[in-house]
């Protein structure tokens, strides 16, 4: 830390209203980011900052300055989180998704994060194998996995492998021990194996690729067209969608969900060949992956009304994943209300 920032951090710490709000600020983007990752929803994860910042201005007087200002907010925001993780139902799927990996719409309670926000993150390192670890930590797979996890098994996780804290750091901010910290890092990762793809280290960089533009766009094109068989050849033979309860007019309790592209097609086409609904699609990116806000009209509606935002996986120039979320996550993505 510079001779700046500690008499910034002892101003906040004795007191200094506007010193702590101008220290805090710095680290709130990232911090939304920590809170996302340990539960899954971009709502609740500001709610979760602003805790942290209540709970870390009351506490001010106990920063002894042993760990930098930055790493004791991430402590109470850890804490923080583990408190309202132990307050929700611990198994967040349903019936028979509870083996395997789960699609992320099928996780109760994810919700997608705006690339806009993220970018606002600097990364501590400029290599490129920086941006991968960044891509692979915030993508839709990694975040539907980790929620099967136990709280304290996620939040270890995500202190020693997403944030390189040393496993006696993690100890000390679980009040735990290294030998426990250790432990439960081993059966989180081990927990993770079948819930990831294999070759992780082949994922692209965060940047989108042109391949990924040029599927998204084909896609956006095809949905326009209602053409469903133009659909069919831009996905993998076992692509999944799922879409969450109440997402796009789903009435239904649960998460839908579907395996297979003849299964995908065969789902999709009354919704192109029956009453006449017109789509329209707004790009954008969630997650690191391409996205788009879906319109819908029908001849007595005025405008497109939303439907959802969808968020692809794509692999190989074939979209591998299709996760549509509720539609109430638009205003963080800065789409519009109607088209």
């Amino acid at each position: 830390m510079t001779i700046e920032d500690d008499t910034l951090v002892s101003a906040a710490t004795e007191g200094d209203q506007r010193a702590f709000t101008e220290l805090t600020e710095r680290y709130r983007t990232e911090l939304r980011v920590h809170c996302y990752r340990l539960i899954g929803s971009f709502d609740e994860a500001e709610d979760l900052v602003q805790e942290t910042f209540l709970r870390a201005w009351r506490k001010r007087g106990t920063y002894a300055g042993r760990s930098t200002f930055r790493a004791w907010l991430y402590r109470i925001a850890t804490n923080a989180g583990l408190d309202v993780l132990d307050r929700r139902p611990r198994d967040p799927l349903t019936g028979s998704l509870r083996d395997g990996a789960p699609p992320p719409g099928a996780v109760t309670g994810l919700q997608p994060f705006p690339d806009r926000l993220l970018d606002q993150v600097e990364s501590p390192e400029a290599a490129p194998d920086a941006l991968v670890v960044a891509k692979e930590t915030i993508e839709l797979a990694f975040l539907a996995a980790i929620q099967q996890l136990p709280p304290r098994q996620r939040a270890v996780l995500i202190l020693r492998d997403v944030l390189g804290w040393r496993a006696a750091e993690v100890a000390d901010l679980l009040e735990s021990s290294t030998a426990s910290v250790n432990s439960a890092l081993q059966r989180a990762r081990q927990a993770l194996q079948d819930r990831l793809p294999r070759a992780r280290s082949e994922w692209t960089s965060s940047t989108p690729s042109e391949q990924d533009r040029a599927v998204l766009d084909r896609y956006l094109a095809a949905i326009e067209r209602n053409d469903d068989a133009a659909l069919g050849e831009l996905l993998s033979e076992d692509v999944r969608c799922s879409q969450q309860p109440w997402a796009g007019g789903n009435m239904t309790p649960d998460p839908v969900w579907y395996q297979g592209r003849a299964t995908l097609v065969d789902a999709w086409r009354p919704l192109f060949h029956g009453d006449p609904i017109a789509c329209r699609t707004v790009a954008t990116r969630a997650n690191r992956q391409p996205a788009f806000g879906m319109y819908v009209k029908t001849p007595d509606m005025p405008a497109f009304a939303p439907f959802g935002l969808t968020v692809l996986s794509v692999e190989n120039g074939a979209v591998t994943e299709i996760s549509v979320f509720h539609a109430d996550v638009f205003p963080a993505f800065g789409l519009p209300e109607s088209l």
